[in-house]
């Protein structure tokens, strides 16, 4: 399984013009300007392919922080 910070990153990697925030597992996601319903798209997309998880809407919508989506993944 894949570390939190891997997560992290690779979470980060779906923001193309966010550059200047810092993502951290304590980030709430949701308050970043350019987050959105294509954002969570590529999120849920990121998680099938590089976690082999399926995660819905749901999920994405009950997190905060990228650290309790994480934590959602890994259950």
């Amino acid at each position: 399984m894949k570390s939190l910070q891997k997560f992290t990153e690779l979470f980060a990697e779906q923001f193309d013009e966010s550059e200047d925030v810092v993502f951290e597992p304590t980030t709430i996601f949701k308050d970043i300007d350019e987050w959105d319903s294509m954002i969570a798209l590529s999120i849920i997309a990121m998680v099938d392919d590089e976690f082999d998880k399926t995660i819905n809407g749901d999920i994405i919508k009950n997190a905060n922080t990228i650290e309790e989506l994480y934590n959602k993944v890994i259950e």
